[in-house]
């Protein structure tokens, strides 16, 4: 069976393991005298688009989902509103990424009154050190910068994203024993998914040498990517989108494209293009189309969902490398 299709069909396979799940959470809620259609649902808040998509993988129907920072917004940046604020304080459970991703989060949280755990759900998963020992944050309107030895992309890899879901699944149990049943039938049947999709990427990467699986992005966000994949991206700024990058940067990284190391450059969906365009034209390689880094596309995009990101992102590099 083409891998492709493995892996939609363990999709599929997890939805109706889902429902089955659900069905599950029912019933033993009537056993112990709380009728589950009857109870309230979970008040999830994620602070950004692709945690959220993995909270409603978790959670299902049992679960009302709030997300601060939207489809192609940037949590590097975010700016936060008074209805983030009114969010929080309703909220059952909160989900970060942690890792200091969120440097609008700790003062919204505390502003908010939020009585609600926050979840680090990037917790266990396998980290990578950030090699700048840092980035920055933009503060009521000022770069600051947070010291931190590791980087926060670690959802690109998808091995960590499990990792995630499992973390959600026993947050969700926490503070919903009554459907924690559903949560956890949930968790597996879509950990299962992951694991094909996991295979599918390898094998959509792995049909290129490895010399030749070598990229350009404006901002470092696919290490992980990196390390589970095979793939070298190069890059002239860190792993904030906040971080400038200066003329010696640039220069720098199009010696390193001239010297025949990439073999496409790639914009991507929560940055300016134009740093991308620029560094292309000057090497003289193609631009090989739009990564989803820190942020799922609309609903009509490529990559609404964590799955469809990761799979759109694979063939996009793909397709790049096939070029001559």
């Amino acid at each position: 069976m083409p891998q492709d299709l493995s892996a939609r069909l363990s999709i599929a396979a997890a939805r109706m393991i889902r429902s089955a799940g659900l069905i599950a959470g029912a019933c033993l809620a009537l056993l112990t005298g709380i009728p589950a259609a009857c109870a309230e649902p979970l008040r999830v808040v994620a602070s950004f688009s692709i945690l959220g998509d993995l909270a409603r993988e978790v959670g299902g129907e049992h679960v009302v989902l709030t997300t601060l920072v939207g489809p192609d917004g940037d949590a590097h940046v975010y700016e936060p509103r008074p209805a983030d604020a009114r969010a929080l304080a309703a909220a059952d459970v909160v989900l970060v990424n942690g890792l200091l991703l969120e440097g609008f989060l700790p003062r919204l949280l505390a502003a908010s009154g939020t009585k609600a755990p926050a979840v680090e759900v990037s917790r266990g998963a396998a980290i990578l050190a950030d090699p700048e020992g840092g980035h920055y944050h933009v503060v009521d309107g000022q770069a600051v910068f947070h010291a931190t030895p590791n980087d926060p992309h670690a959802w690109q890899s998808v091995h960590n994203a499990k990792v995630y879901v499992g973390n959600i699944a026993r947050a969700f149990c926490e503070a919903d024993r009554a459907r924690c049943a559903s949560y956890e039938a949930n968790a597996v049947a879509y950990g299962h998914a992951l694991d094909a999709l996991d295979a599918e990427i390898r094998q959509t990467i792995d049909a290129f040498p490895a010399d030749r699986r070598v990229g350009v992005v404006a901002h470092n966000a696919f290490r992980y990517f990196e390390r589970d994949y095979g793939v070298r991206f190069l890059s002239p700024q860190g792993l904030s989108t906040e971080a400038e990058a200066s003329a010696a940067d640039v220069a720098s990284l199009v010696r390193e494209i001239r010297a025949g190391r990439a073999v496409a450059a790639f914009a991507e969906n929560i940055s300016n293009a134009r740093l991308v365009e620029r560094i292309a034209a000057e090497a003289g390689i193609a631009l090989g189309g739009t990564l989803y880094s820190d942020a799922l596309s609309k609903a009509d995009g490529p990559a609404p969902s964590y799955a469809a990101m990761m799979r759109h992102n694979a063939r996009t590099i793909a397709a790049a490398l096939a070029v001559d």
